[in-house]
């Protein structure tokens, strides 16, 4: 599913905590993170009509298999509103069978309990009675190239329009989650909060980003965009999975509603070798990608 967004419709999803962070002013007096958050949000408004943001969202059957989770790509029709036979589909003699997808996840070595995002996935794979905890998100955002590129005869415009382009993919992803907790996956479909409420999680499930604490590995937005065409958006990748527009963002949806964010932490040469294996990638083109979080 591809979604359109005018900039209007995402801007009340602004987190401003964090826009102040990028000025390095959060500690600075309100008077003075008023005034920015002024000037800014003129800017939104005056070229509010000539860019717009995008989103990607896709829901699969799924089940965990130890520290993976095995996803089932053909099985797409709850979202985009087309049988399983459409397309994803293996001819396995005179039968369609859904091409399953493993996707590797880290599983933190210091803890109690040592977390993993597999864990939030139900082991068992019914895709005939799927349920919240059998079901997995995938997603990525971004804005138009246009918000990073158009402003070079202005240094203090330009800069001042990339940062909001990245609050405005981290606004979108916050948008786009809200509906799809009540819409589109349907689990919390009663939820009713404020603006601050989201920006303090209190809704039921997660949305990890690909590079953050708990999932680390940026050569996923490989994987990921192998299963959401990230090109619909405008999005590609560089050779070390980073995306371009840099203001985008991409990762997983969980409902399991004791999901919690974590940080995965340092792993060891053990963890990295078996982690490398399930990935299908060399042990030094890993170490590469991992290396912050190697002991």
């Amino acid at each position: 599913m591809k979604i359109d967004y005018y900039i209007s419709a995402v801007k009340p999803y602004i987190n401003w905590d964090y826009f102040f962070f990028s000025w390095g002013i959060h500690n600075k007096p309100d008077e003075e993170k008023q005034k920015l958050r002024t000037e800014a949000e003129a800017l939104l408004t005056r070229y509010g009509g000539r860019y717009k943001t995008h989103a990607l969202f896709l829901l699969l059957d799924a089940y965990s298999d130890g520290d993976d989770i095995v996803v089932f790509e053909g099985q797409r029709s709850k979202v985009e509103g087309q049988r399983a036979t459409d397309y994803g589909l293996q001819i396995v003699g005179k039968r369609l069978l859904p091409v399953k997808v493993r996707i590797p996840f880290l599983r933190q070595q210091h803890g109690n309990p040592c977390l993993c995002l597999s864990d939030f996935v139900a082991p068992n794979a019914n895709t005939h009675h799927p349920t919240p905890n059998t079901q997995l998100g995938l997603f990525a955002t971004s804005v138009d190239a246009g918000m990073e590129h158009d402003f070079d005869a202005d240094p203090y415009e330009k800069l001042m329009m990339q940062l909001l382009a990245d609050r405005l993919a981290e606004a979108t992803a916050e948008r786009l989650h809200k509906e799809v907790r009540q819409t589109y996956w349907g689990y919390a479909h009663d939820e009713h909060l404020a603006m601050d409420e989201l920006h303090v999680e209190k809704f039921q499930g997660i949305r990890p980003a690909v590079g953050y604490p708990s999932l680390p590995d940026a050569s996923l937005n490989f994987l990921l965009n192998d299963l959401l065409d990230m090109r619909q958006i405008g999005i590609t990748l560089t050779e070390s999975g980073a995306m371009r527009p840099h203001a985008s963002v991409s990762g997983l949806m969980f409902s399991h509603p004791q999901s919690r964010y974590f940080s995965v932490g340092k792993i060891d040469e053990v963890q990295l070798q078996d982690y490398a294996r399930r990935r299908g990638l060399p042990l030094d083109v890993m170490r590469k990608f991992l290396i912050s979080n190697l002991c």
